[in-house]
């Protein structure tokens, strides 16, 4: 049974942010119906011309939490810019500001429906001009477009009222809380976008270490392989051509192009042994980098001096695996790593919280494990995995220190 949070474990670190960063607009369209529904709450303002100022307020903020998701779409690349919608939202912040004032000066004569009104008139241009910012990547037009709000508000308060003091206070108003919500909008924006950089930018530094793993193999291979082949090469061609001669020194030739074959095999298994072990201590402290790098606490108890290689190798290859999937799987913000030898036997313990009870989560799926319990087995050890507790996933390795006959790897 899913856990109710499990849609939200699932997702990435970016993809939270975005939810977060959504539903934070969505939420200023709720604010924005709330904040001027609160003197509607008396029953003497639910009557006559005064209930068009509720019922536009609802589709004013209905279209600002609208536009905002679009215009976050189109930020992230999957839309293209709702201008309709920008243009749309400006005339219904137009059309409110224009209904509240004609209400302030011909609507009823009761207690408090020029406050309402004039709530409505000052909110829906802050809050007009804070999402529209969101359409505009250009700094100029954003203040360029906050300004042009806050000039309407005036032309449109000053031929009615002739108060210069009281324009005054609209334009500023509109200029303080709708330059304050733009910048709040912009700012989440370049935030959102900062995280996926970041997340990209890891991904891709991952994807850089694997290419570079992969050319320093090409390149000892090219180094190992390259001058050999070419002595072996010139040794045949000579060994053919004192063959054809009758000549006894073909045979020696071709004794050396022997020799320097079986050599060659040598260096190619000893180059692809140091490609596939892996050293303890540096993949204790590469974990560590690494989860730091990505956020997440990591602590190492223990110290991998004096083992044998070959428990090295197969205990680094468990950090190694481990911490990859702490990277790739759940949301961790602590991992821990502990290293002990008691009782003739070394054993690896890797525990992070945040984990997801989807693929390699039961301690049995997942390629990733069942290699690493083939690498294991080769010198005799064991892995256990699974969940020690709510969201926490444990993996414990154990190999034991005397053990004979240790089966080594052969590349032919």
């Amino acid at each position: 049974m899913r856990r109710p949070d499990g849609w939200w474990r699932r997702k990435s670190t970016p993809a939270k942010v975005e939810t977060y960063t959504r539903w934070s607009f969505h939420f200023f369209a709720v604010a924005e119906f709330t904040t001027v529904g609160l003197p509607f709450t008396g029953a003497t303002l639910w009557t006559g011309s005064t209930l068009w100022l509720p019922a536009m307020m609802l589709v004013h903020s209905t279209l600002c939490g609208l536009t905002a998701s679009r215009a976050l779409d189109w930020t992230r690349g999957r839309r293209p810019r709702p201008v309709r919608l920008l243009w749309a939202l400006a005339a219904a912040t137009v059309a409110v500001a224009l209904a509240a004032i004609w209400i302030t000066e011909h609507g009823p004569d009761r207690e408090g429906v020029e406050a309402a009104a004039g709530a409505v008139f000052g909110i829906s241009l802050i809050f007009g001009a804070g999402i529209t910012a969101l359409g505009i990547r250009e700094r100029h037009r954003v203040f360029g477009v906050v300004n042009g709000f806050a000039a309407a508000a005036g032309l449109m308060v000053y031929p009615i009222t002739q108060d210069g003091l009281g324009t005054l206070i609209a334009i500023s108003a509109v200029v303080v809380g709708g330059g304050f919500l733009a910048f709040t909008c912009i700012f989440s924006v370049w935030l959102l976008d900062a995280v996926y950089q970041l997340d990209e930018a890891r991904e891709t530094r991952a994807r850089l270490a694997v290419a570079e793993e992969r050319l320093r193999f090409g390149r000892d291979l090219h180094d190992v392989m390259g001058r050999n082949l070419a002595v072996i090469a010139l040794k045949a061609e000579l060994a053919v051509q004192l063959a054809r001669r009758g000549q006894p020194e073909a045979v020696e030739q071709m004794v050396e192009v022997q020799r320097i074959a079986q050599d060659s095999q040598r260096e190619v298994r000893e180059v692809v042994r140091g490609y596939r072990e892996a050293d303890l201590a540096v993949e204790l402290a590469g974990a560590q980098g690494v989860l730091a790098a990505a956020g997440i606490d990591c602590e190492v108890r223990g110290e991998a001096d004096g083992l044998p290689g070959e428990v090295q190798s197969a205990l680094g290859w468990v950090v190694r695996e481990t911490t990859t999937n702490v990277l790739r799987h759940g949301d961790a913000g602590r991992c821990s790593v502990g290293l002990s030898v008691a009782e003739g036997r070394v054993m690896l313990t890797v525990e992070n919280d945040g984990a997801e009870a989807t693929g390699h989560g039961d301690g049995r799926g997942g390629s990733g494990l069942a290699g690493l319990r083939e690498r294991l087995r080769q010198v005799d050890g064991t892995l256990e995995a699974g969940f020690a507790g709510p969201g926490v996933f444990r993996v414990v390795a154990e190999v034991p220190l005397n053990r004979t006959g240790v089966v080594s790897e052969v590349t032919s």
